[in-house]
């Protein structure tokens, strides 16, 4: 993994009453625990990735619980897995990455949510939303509306975070609706402490096993015609079970202030954020204490309707901050206090921005409005002053650049196995033109930034063959698909490998090959090279993920019959192979496997391993790259062949020449792709190879004082 979480692991065990200090999504996973959990499972993805992680890697202790863990192949995988709460009363959990994640689920989401469910369900999804998200910006709360799921979103108070994981347990098993536990990525890395109380082993369990399977009720399936009743049930008997639940458990949130004539509605993860909002108006502390009674919605979906009409009776107004559009609550709130005859103004996105991410600033521009029409008493001079500042601010070095702040995406790491076969396709669309390129989800995405800007199309993970059928027909060049070995066992091989062999289609599918699943945090997949390979000492500076032929093999089971494996660092093997695929006269799909191994995952096998042999006196040899300066004409055509972050400029010694020279900095990890690029593109010889030597033997010292001697007696005075 990415993160050892051994020290984490501990805090798991940690019994009643004692004390828990740490991350948010740690607090989760103890939660589960906490609530007698039968199983767990999901797929990995930022911001909740720990929670699977974690459980993986204390799958020791788990098993004494008795608790399942399962790494699945995709969400729809995971989601299927809570079919065992519709018959049994097993508790289980799984979790992913949301919006994308959700989707790839809702088939499993639906069909669970329709009989409902005797075990408690939680579906825990990392929020992925706003400015900072690496996903679509769409919300999760259109799947509890549309399927009739509970949804909770809890304050980032992490005593708040575990009770409602425990609630949403109980919730689910009193409405018989699944739960959804929706969480932010700042939610996710809160840090706090909460008074732990001890693990529960479930009654049903991998130790307690049950002796006969369920009596068989087609009541209990989601198949016509009993869909229809089950729609009945969730009206009649499932929303006013949650809500009964919600309103005996009081699991929204009332503090009281003393300006009780206004009133702010909010979602429970964006309570934090509102509370610094209104410390800069002077109307809260750090501590919580509000001057503005607050209605914290920790369950978002089912709303209570007396619970809502009696926090805004008798207001003057009532602000409701909900983040990301639609407007769910705010449409539902409106029309709850309309039919309820209460005439206390609602506002909401008509002063709050429509979209993006609630920052205090954004907050703060909505409640500014907000008091200046109802209370203009209470707004500080210093807050719009604040406001204006930050504008001002922007627009002067919006105006000192002559444009707007540059963007900053991200990149591909340092020696990134992807990065040559990039530079490779450059090379070979000179030869055959340009080609339209299907990209996908995972690192080599990255690729759809300078200097490459490769990928006409992002439709799903593990989609880019898929994606391309409506294309090639009506393309008069082959198309390239780009996936990565993560994004192959995700979805790609059946959405795409098999149905391009189904269709006879003649297509260029390029394969990943790095050995994990990287963009999600360096997880074992099916394809992964074994422990033996990757503890095997004599194996450490080589690449281990040839050890590990199952794609190859699946690949082959299949049908392909055009496959070629290469070493993507090889960069005019690729190019060659590259256009071999473009202009073959074999018609059908066309596959290439580019096998590097993840540069993170080789660096911290090889990094140990260096530093052990130096710490025992050993000969250590690495590869460093670099430029001479002397040869180098100014021209960086190698730069932008390359992009990698450690081949960058300086200023040339030369005085008579103006043009910067290339140069290698420190960070370089000697993957040899400035140099392969150099020899593919028959650029400048200006690159050159050395091995740094530390910890020499008597007779490399003798050899190199020699050396110097000559070079030093060659050189002009």
């Amino acid at each position: 993994m990415e993160v050892s979480f051994s020290e984490e692991i501990k805090s798991l065990a940690l019994g009643e009453g004692q004390i828990f200090h740490g991350e948010g999504i740690l607090a989760i996973t103890k939660a589960l625990l906490q609530s007698g959990v039968s199983y767990v499972g999901g797929y990995q993805g930022a911001p909740v990735s720990h929670l699977l992680d974690v459980m993986v890697q204390a799958k020791p202790y788990l098993d004494e619980l008795g608790v399942h863990v399962e790494a699945c192949s995709n969400e729809a995988s995971a989601a299927a897995m809570l079919g065992a709460s519709i018959h049994y009363p097993l508790r289980g959990a799984v979790t992913w990455k949301s919006i994308v994640g959700t989707n790839v689920a809702a088939d499993a989401l639906s069909n669970l949510a329709s009989p409902g469910v005797t075990g408690g369900v939680l579906v825990v999804v990392g929020e992925d939303y706003g400015e900072g998200a690496s996903v679509i910006q769409e919300r999760t709360h259109a799947y509890a509306l549309k399927s009739g799921m509970v949804l909770l979103d809890p304050r980032p108070d992490l005593q708040c975070m575990v009770d409602t994981v425990e609630h949403g347990f109980a919730l689910s098993e009193a409405s018989n609706m699944p739960a959804i536990l929706e969480l932010r990525i700042r939610a996710c890395h809160v840090r706090g402490s909460f008074a732990a109380r001890s693990n529960r082993a479930p009654k049903i369990s991998t130790r307690a096993l049950m002796q006969e399977p369920a009596v068989f009720n087609y009541e209990r399936l989601a198949h016509p015609p009993v869909t229809f009743r089950h729609e009945k049930l969730k009206i009649e008997q499932r929303l006013p079970a949650a809500r009964a639940y919600i309103r005996e458990h009081k699991l929204n949130e009332h503090f009281t202030g003393k300006h009780s004539d206004l009133g702010i509605v909010v979602q429970g993860g964006l309570y934090n954020t509102l509370i610094r909002t209104l410390q800069q108006f002077g109307l809260a502390d750090a501590f919580g204490q509000t001057d503005i009674p607050l209605l914290v919605l920790n369950v978002t979906y089912p709303l209570l309707p007396e619970e809502l009409s009696e926090f805004c009776t008798g207001k003057r107004a009532v602000l409701l901050v909900e983040e990301g559009q639609p407007e769910y609550i705010e449409q539902e709130l409106a029309t709850l206090l309309r039919r309820a005859g209460i005439p206390t103004p609602l506002h909401g996105k008509d002063m709050l921005s429509a979209a993006g991410e609630y920052s205090a600033e954004i907050m703060a521009g909505g409640l500014e409005q907000f008091l200046r029409v109802y209370r203009n008493e209470l707004l500080p001079a210093a807050v719009p002053d604040w406001l204006a500042g930050n504008r001002e601010r922007r627009a002067a070095i919006a105006k000192d650049l002559g444009q707007p702040l540059p963007a900053r995406p991200p990149g591909m790491c340092i020696g990134c196995p992807e990065r040559p076969v990039f530079s490779a396709l450059k090379l070979a669309q000179q030869q055959v033109g340009d080609v339209h390129i299907a990209g996908d989800i995972g690192c080599h995405a990255l690729a759809t930034f300078e200097p490459f800007s490769f990928g006409h199309s992002i439709l799903g993970y593990g989609m880019s063959l898929a994606s391309r059928a409506g294309v090639s027909p009506m393309m008069n060049r082959r198309v390239l698909s780009v996936m990565g070995d993560g994004g192959f066992w995700h979805n790609g091989l059946l959405t795409g490998v098999q149905s391009a062999l189904f269709n006879g289609d003649d297509a260029v599918l390029l394969i990943f090959k790095n050995g994990y699943t990287s963009a999600t945090g360096t997880q074992d997949i099916i394809s992964t090279p074994g422990d033996a390979a990757k503890n095997d000492a004599s194996d450490k500076r080589a690449s281990v993920v040839h050890t590990n032929q199952t794609i190859e093999s699946t690949l082959k089971g299949l049908g392909v019959q055009w496959l070629r494996t290469v070493h993507t660092y090889e960069v005019e093997n690729v190019r060659k192979t590259l256009v071999d695929a473009f202009t073959s006269d074999f018609n059908g799909l066309k596959v290439i496997v580019a096998e590097g191994e993840c540069q993170l995952e080789r660096q911290r096998r090889i990094k140990p391993w260096l530093a052990s042999l130096l710490q025992q006196g050993k000969r250590v040899e690495r590869v460093k790259y670099g430029v001479d300066e002397d040869v180098c004409n100014g021209d960086h055509a190698c730069i932008r062949l390359s992009g990698c972050p450690t081949l960058t400029l300086k200023d040339n010694p030369d005085p008579l020449k103006v043009d910067p020279v290339a140069t290698v900095i420190d960070g370089c990890v000697g993957c040899g792709l400035c140099g392969a690029n150099a020899h593919a593109a028959t650029l400048c010889p200006s690159f050159y190879r050395a091995e740094v030597v530390q910890n020499a033997a008597w007779h490399e010292r003798l050899l190199a004082g020699v050396r110097r001697s000559v070079l030093r007696f060659l050189q002009p005075a």
